[in-house]
């Protein structure tokens, strides 16, 4: 009896030395900022900016972080990076969205739609926020606030990161997380942690959903040239023909997945989504070139892959006399979610969504992230929001990257609880 009576003791103990107590003014905080983060997100998706043109963005974001007394400086052309010191020594925690638009025009009859017009490669294109972007700004936006009027109640150090060109850089420019990295996002002060939330468009209003460890897929883009010989098309035994070449490459490119890799281990995907080749109808041109994104949630098969697509596509021209070229650009690593990180983390989360009921793990997403890259500086968490309005079901909801993309930002207010919860209960927990 007396052992079960002190191994109680020692358990209610336990559970009181951990748990985690917010500031008594953070739940009136929270309610406050509320309609701001909507007013926000609603003025960023009106006015869009694409990838590494981010100009105004950035300068509204530097603004309001100025305004609050967080120290901010720029990177990445067109990031911010906000810095806010709590009143208590501590670790350094990053919060994380990204900042760009898409050249999509948009299709919806909302009353902050986007008009917007920008450049893209030349071509004068519509701009529109179709990925959910302008609620990670504004989560954000809504959580650096907060954070800054009970900044004497944070244990250690809140590094915001407003980052540009997570879309992909135009042309051959550097941009994305890659460069916020290179230019020391992550290292004034060096950071110990880093969260990320993407907005999703499927997923019940106001739940969080996560997978522990490999989450998001890397992303290549590849190109495969196949050189072979022109001749008239009313004579096709002079030539090598370098169409039917790159068909039967495009055939066997799908046995990699199919019969040559161990999808038990994790998913893989590759996808030819450009054939281009001929100017002609009764010509059998020289050269032929095909284009596509591969898609891995491992890194050891990932690599795996790539010999395949090379062997694969070199073989093939080389037994009809043609020649391959094959070009390997990797975009994104795979987003890797620290399973102690994750572990430390989901009673945040599950504060912020209102019960752990409204905190669910999901499967693999063969979509990909460049927040990957800021996995291999620092332990990190990539998270998504769900914000698909109760009225429509999840076959019903409008897919991310189209110009039909419609959000319920009713909810936003979860995405900024669960930053200010984390960043509160980091110190904490490790």
């Amino acid at each position: 009896m007396k052992k079960t009576l002190f191994f109680c003791l020692m358990l209610a103990s336990a559970f009181a030395g951990n748990s985690q107590t917010y500031p008594a003014n953070l739940e009136q905080l929270l309610k406050e900022e509320t309609p701001k983060v909507i007013s926000w997100r609603r003025y960023f998706h009106e006015n869009p900016e694409l990838s590494n043109r981010e100009f105004n963005t950035c300068k509204k974001i530097e603004t309001l972080l100025k305004e609050w007394g967080i120290e901010t400086r720029i990177v990445a052309k067109t990031g911010v990076v906000g810095v806010l010191k709590g009143g208590k020594p501590g670790p350094v925690v990053a919060l994380r969205a990204d900042i760009d638009a898409l050249p999509v025009e948009e299709r919806n009859e909302l009353s902050f739609r986007s008009k917007a017009k920008g450049d893209y490669l030349g071509n004068t294109v519509s701009v529109m926020h179709a990925c959910g972007h302008d609620t990670h700004i504004s989560m954000l936006l809504g959580a650096a606030e907060v954070l800054s009027k009970i900044k004497k109640d944070i244990q250690g150090t809140v590094v915001f990161l407003f980052q540009p060109a997570e879309e992909g850089s135009p042309g051959d420019e550097e941009g994305g997380a890659p460069l916020m990295i290179k230019e020391g996002a992550l290292d004034n002060p060096k950071v110990d942690a880093v969260y990320g939330i993407h907005i999703s468009s499927s997923g019940d209003l106001g739940k969080i959903y996560y997978k522990s460890a490999s989450f998001m897929a890397s992303s290549d883009w590849f190109t495969i040239k196949v050189k072979g010989k022109q001749s008239h098309g009313a004579s096709p035994w002079k030539s090598v023909d370098p169409i039917v070449v790159s068909t039967e490459i495009v055939q066997a490119l799908q046995t990699i997945v199919s019969r040559q890799t161990d999808i038990v281990k994790a998913p893989a995907v590759i996808t030819v989504g450009k054939f281009h080749a001929g100017v002609r109808a009764n010509i059998i041109p020289e050269e032929a070139i095909l284009e596509g994104t591969i898609r891995t949630l491992d890194d050891q098969m990932q690599k795996d892959i790539h010999q395949r697509i090379i062997q694969t596509a070199t073989k093939i021209a080389e037994a009809s006399g043609a020649k391959a070229e094959v070009v390997i650009d990797t975009k994104t690593l795979v987003t890797y979610n620290d399973p102690e990180l994750v572990a430390k983390s989901i009673t945040s989360l599950q504060k912020a969504a209102g019960g752990a009921e409204n905190v669910l793990p999901i499967t693999w997403q063969t979509g990909a992230e460049d927040f990957s890259f800021y996995g291999k500086k620092a332990p990190s968490f990539f998270f998504n929001l769900g914000a698909r309005s109760p009225k429509l079901t999840a076959a019903e909801s409008t897919s991310h990257h189209a110009p039909e993309f419609m959000l319920d930002d009713s909810k936003l207010d979860v995405g900024m609880r669960a930053f200010c919860n984390l960043v509160l209960d980091f110190a904490k927990n490790n």
